[in-house]
């Protein structure tokens, strides 16, 4: 039930802050091109604040947090006194409106990359992309890649840790081959390798690009020394300690921790006999792991070893030089994201792979629960695809909007009023659908 409200309370943040940016979007390039705000809202509903500003617009917040809008004076929808026309969304120029259209998603670009600015100047933790192995007859096998490199590049692109790794082998799904470069760590040499993807099997349901296509990341040892007990959970009241040793599981000798994680999380609500090793005599434990969104969970961690000091950096830049990194990387994600729809649209990604509110809502709490630069970075990447969705020209999208208005800079003249309301409804309909397909494969998850 804590990790229910944490996750939603951390969603309810980034999409407040990210609907927020989204619309003062709008709002800002409005009232920079002359035309009347009437209302500026954050969510749909009853109004639970809100407030009249001096130059007429309310300011609204809501209590359904699941959008926001801009409503301008407009004399399609509203009677404008004379007076008043020229200040009318309506009788702006077809330039000033796309302006106004498309301020809403690159004011989204534009959060990344000040979000990105902020983590990068605040500094975040990670872990060089060092190989331990790779997995026989895998791509990176074939490729002639093994233990203890370090990859440096991804078809010429940096790479200082694991995320970027991830993030540049994720582009190449549905390619034929990848190119990359990796070295002896520290020996600044590095040599380049060919990675034949055509028999390349990537499942995100079930693990990373990383693991699929071979490598295996080093990781320190775990110990079966419990290190922590987490309190009121199964694990408490059956009595384990910090320090308990375990040495068999059901009678069984388990020497991976992963073995024991696994046996526990597929035993929800089943008693499972723990043989433990306390003060040099031997214990036996039954507990009942509870069951988390169809898994078991005991509430135990184990002893992990410290990380070599050479494979473990602050990833850190000053101020200005924080500027390009942050924005090579929202571009990075910009043109993933381009890409992931296009291979949406042929087949190369699954549809199963789309995310609904759910996973959004359980990735804002976990990445909230490391550290608040990685809750800036979750911020950013969701920040960047919603500005590129909102740019698809889907009429009920602002990209829909920007169809018609480039229509009418070609043309000469507006889209009819019964076209547009025709495609309002077909957009709908599409958006409706896909909504649904995302909150669908939620629920398949959990």
């Amino acid at each position: 039930m804590f990790d229910f409200f944490w996750n939603l309370l951390f969603f309810v943040v980034a999409l407040g802050v990210l609907i927020t940016f989204h619309e003062f979007g709008h709002y800002w390039v409005a009232r920079r091109c002359g035309v009347k705000v009437l209302r500026f809202s954050i969510g749909f509903g009853k109004p639970l604040f809100r407030r009249t500003g001096k130059t007429g617009t309310e300011y609204v917040v809501a209590a359904i947090p699941l959008g926001g809008y801009v409503k301008m004076l407009d004399e399609r929808v509203d009677d404008v006194p004379p007076e008043q026309a020229h200040l009318s969304f309506n009788n702006k120029t077809v330039w000033q409106r796309i302006a106004i259209v498309a301020a809403g998603p690159l004011a989204n670009l534009l959060l990344a990359v000040a979000a990105f600015w902020l983590m990068f100047v605040s500094g975040v933790m990670t872990v060089k992309p060092i190989i331990e192995g790779v997995v026989p007859e895998s791509p990176a096998a074939q490729a002639g890649l093994d233990g203890r490199l370090q990859i440096v590049e991804v078809s010429g692109r940096e790479t200082p840790d694991w995320e970027a790794v991830n993030l540049a082998l994720v582009a190449h799904i549905g390619d034929e081959s990848l190119f990359l470069k990796a070295q002896q760590p520290g020996s600044g040499r590095a040599q380049s390798y060919q990675l034949d993807l055509r028999q390349w099997q990537f499942d995100p349901e079930t693990q990373t690009a990383v693991r699929s296509i071979g490598f295996e990341p080093f990781r320190p040892s775990i110990q079966l020394v419990i290190d922590q007990v987490e309190p009121s959970t199964p694990a408490a009241a059956a009595g384990f300690a910090v320090g308990d040793e375990i040495v068999a599981v059901n009678g069984q000798f388990v020497p991976d921790w992963h073995d024991i994680a696994k046996i526990i999380q597929q035993s929800p609500e089943q008693v499972i006999n723990f043989d433990v090793k306390r003060n040099e005599q031997v214990v036996t434990l039954s507990a009942t792991p509870g069951d988390k969104n169809g898994r078991g969970y005991l509430g135990i961690a184990p002893t992990v070893e410290p990380w070599p000091e050479h494979y473990v950096f602050n990833l850190t830049y000053g101020p200005l030089e924080a500027i390009g990194k942050a924005a090579d990387k929202t571009w990075q994600l910009i043109t993933l994201s381009i890409s992931m729809i296009g291979k949406l649209i042929t087949g190369d990604v699954s549809v199963k792979n789309l995310s609904g509110p759910i996973s959004i809502a359980q990735g804002a709490g976990t990445s909230a629960s490391f550290g608040f630069v990685y809750f800036l970075g979750f911020v950013a990447l969701i920040s960047v695809n919603i500005g590129i969705i909102n740019l698809l020209p889907l009429p009920v999208l602002d990209g829909g909007h920007l169809l018609y208005y480039f229509i009418e800079l070609l043309s000469g003249r507006p889209v009819p009023e019964k076209i547009q309301e025709v495609g309002f409804k077909i957009g709908s309909v599409a958006l409706m659908m896909l909504m649904g397909l995302a909150l669908f494969n939620d629920f398949s998850r959990f």
